[in-house]
């Protein structure tokens, strides 16, 4: 049944002007947001298997993200069950953390192994999501009055200190350009928008050229490939990256959640997508192999 469903995502994905094409070789290639288990809700695979999926595809590395805990420690321990492939976690800085918290970020970059190298600001509880979902719950600020709070800068600061890497969460595309130039005021050397063009970021592309003038790479996720939008969303993707430009841009999945493909089964719909609208085989290569490297201190 996956198999078949599998093939239909494909040609659902790979329907663009261009007509369809063959999926690109995930060799060699780095997911910067994976989702799995062990989580607080269903998901398609646990760590293990997921970074198991993406040797046997031949894949360089997988970033493993959870929304409320960190994942440095994960990553050691599925390091030492599936050698031949880098695994890196990091800390999504919601409520179960502390939100805005400096020693939650400390506290990561002291995990055996050293893996946690991602600092995601809020996502599911930044103030900018719980507002646009019209929610009624506690949320995370990163700003107020135009300003970043304290404690903000002070993470940033922890970035810098231990060549971590910036993401900019689920903040509004104003908030993160605030962060992004905060993150260059004080020497961050990593830095990434995340999924810049999704709601509740939205970012506009002249926003994203600003990213990418800072210093950032911007994230387009793959995402949901089942959801009868995923056509168009692709082709303002791909309008995107050209108007960005391939050395600035970050192509990953976002998968993990029940219902949808498989990670590495997402993320081959995925290029094969971005193939069929115009990126060449040296762009997706940058994208998905050159820049996550760089992203993650790989090369």
């Amino acid at each position: 049944m996956r198999t078949a469903l599998t093939a239909l995502w494909l040609l659902l994905l790979t329907a663009a002007p261009g007509g369809p094409q063959p999926a690109p070789p995930l060799a060699g290639a780095i997911d910067i947001h994976v989702h799995s288990l062990p989580d607080d809700r269903p998901r398609t695979l646990d760590a293990i298997e997921a970074a198991r999926q993406a040797r046997e595809r031949g894949m360089r590395a997988i970033v493993v993200k959870n929304h409320y805990e960190s994942t440095a420690g994960l990553a050691y321990l599925v390091r030492t069950l599936v050698p031949g492939i880098e695994v890196f976690g990091g800390v999504d800085l919601n409520l179960t953390v502390g939100g805005i918290n400096p020693a939650a970020v400390e506290h990561m970059t002291k995990v055996t192994g050293g893996w946690g190298r991602m600092v995601w600001m809020p996502t599911f509880d930044a103030e900018n999501q719980v507002r646009s979902s019209k929610d009624a719950r506690p949320f995370v600020s990163v700003s107020r009055g135009g300003e970043l709070l304290p404690a903000v800068r002070e993470v940033i600061g922890l970035v810098a200190k231990h060549n971590l890497i910036l993401a900019t969460g689920h903040s509004s595309a104003e908030e993160g350009l605030m962060l992004l130039r905060e993150a260059r005021r004080q020497g961050v050397q990593h830095m990434v928008v995340t999924h810049a063009m999704n709601p509740p970021i939205q970012m506009t592309i002249p926003q994203m050229q600003e990213a990418a003038k800072l210093g950032a790479f911007i994230e387009f996720v793959g995402s949901s490939p089942v959801a009868a939008d995923a056509p168009a969303r692709y082709d303002r993707f791909a309008e995107a990256i050209g108007r960005v430009g391939p050395e600035f841009c970050i192509l990953s999945t976002d998968l993990g959640q029940m219902g949808n493909p498989l990670p590495v089964e997402g993320f081959a719909a995925f290029l094969a997508a971005m193939r069929a609208r115009g990126s060449s085989a040296q762009d997706i290569d940058r994208m998905v192999k050159d820049n996550p490297a760089r992203l993650l201190g790989l090369r």
